[in-house]
């Protein structure tokens, strides 16, 4: 009997006394590092500020270990206590657990706000945005700049074809160029790889971009990678949305009539440079020997040269019945169009004049 009553002493006593020593952990750090609540507070985000540290828990880490570590970086100030609240969240979830993955935490947050975001799995969150008519290399510089992974690693990654996961890809690409998506994209911490980033953008021409084409398949002659090539250097060439359909509908004149499609950004992206009006490309430069040249190769380059918007692809598939033939920028964003090779040879004196009046009034 009397050991009955002990054993049932001791299994309802053994929750009230881990209660305890929680709360006391709670009270003791409360004591150095301000008020809190048993549960988290609605203050726990607000208390984050710029002082944070990038925290990564590796997969299977123990529990008391996540406290020893987040010690010795300086984001609790007692090991001890944080196996108090740990044992204390474990009863009040035993179906729950400490999450792998990279946090984004602050010193000062309550040590219970640290707890439960580790907890819950509340993993870090980072945006990028990859702007219409970026190459595959401004991405690679911009990832690297922003810290997020070396521009080698994603150009590495942006040279794998994965057809089992993306059996949609046009075949023997020799990279990704034009297929990545420009768009803004959010990742959980444990997820910003090259890898990741790429299948991210992936999917998201799958989803937003593939069915425009798909739609108007049986409207046009293109194939996907065509469809693709093409509505990239009208991106590049468009500067202002109202020129878009009509620049795309003088490059499908000229396809259609087989000539050279003559556009600049083609020169430049097999350079590697991109030109100014006080530097504009060169006589030389335009007769580089390069299948990107379309000036002196007639038809497409073998890829892309960038990624294009929605608005581009839609007017490469819907473009402007135009009889102009030609363009000529002007450099203020806007172009000068024009039906034969005398006038356009006429536009370009002009812009010449207009452009060397510029530069000798400044």
């Amino acid at each position: 009997m009397g050991q009955k009553i002990f054993r049932r002493l001791l299994v309802v006593g053994l929750p009230i006394t881990l209660g305890l020593c929680a709360w006391a952990g709670s009270s003791w750090w409360n004591s150095v590092s301000g008020p809190s609540e048993l549960t988290v507070s609605s203050r726990a985000n607000d208390v984050e500020d710029a002082k944070t540290i990038q925290f990564q828990i590796p997969p299977g880490t123990a529990a008391q270990t996540i406290g020893r570590n987040l010690e010795a970086a300086g984001l609790i100030r007692s090991a001890i206590a944080w196996d108090l609240w740990a044992r204390w969240l474990q009863l009040q979830d035993s179906k729950g657990g400490f999450k792998a993955g990279n946090y984004q935490l602050s010193p000062n947050q309550p040590l219970e706000a640290i707890a439960a975001k580790i907890w819950r799995g509340q993993v870090m969150q980072r945006s990028f945005t990859i702007p219409e008519g970026w190459s595959l290399q401004q991405m690679a510089t911009y990832f690297e700049e922003q810290g997020f992974f070396p521009a080698t690693d994603f150009l590495a990654a942006a040279s794998k074809i994965n057809r089992e996961q993306n059996p949609w890809l046009p075949a023997d690409l020799p990279h990704l160029e034009g297929f990545l998506y420009p768009d803004t994209y959010q990742l959980n911490g444990d997820q910003i790889t090259p890898t990741a980033v790429v299948q991210q953008m992936l999917n998201q021409f799958q989803q937003v971009a593939l069915p425009v084409y798909q739609q108007a398949q049986n409207k046009t002659d293109l194939s996907l990678l065509q469809w693709v090539t093409l509505a990239s250097i009208v991106e590049k060439e468009a500067v202002v949305p109202q020129e878009r359909s009509r620049i795309a509908g003088v490059f499908t004149s000229r396809l259609r009539q087989g000539w050279t499609l003559g556009s600049d950004p083609t020169v430049e992206y097999a350079l590697g440079i991109r030109q100014t009006a006080d530097q504009p490309l060169t006589f030389d430069q335009v007769k580089i020997a390069s299948p990107y040249n379309t000036y002196i190769n007639p038809g497409l380059p073998p890829t892309p040269i960038a990624s294009p918007g929605l608005a581009s692809l839609k007017a490469t598939l819907y473009p402007e019945n135009t009889p102009y033939l030609y363009f000529v920028a002007r450099y203020d964003g806007t172009h000068v169009f024009s039906r034969t090779l005398a006038e356009h040879e006429a536009a370009q004196a002009a812009i010449r004049k207009q452009q060397s009046r510029t530069l000798r009034s400044e």
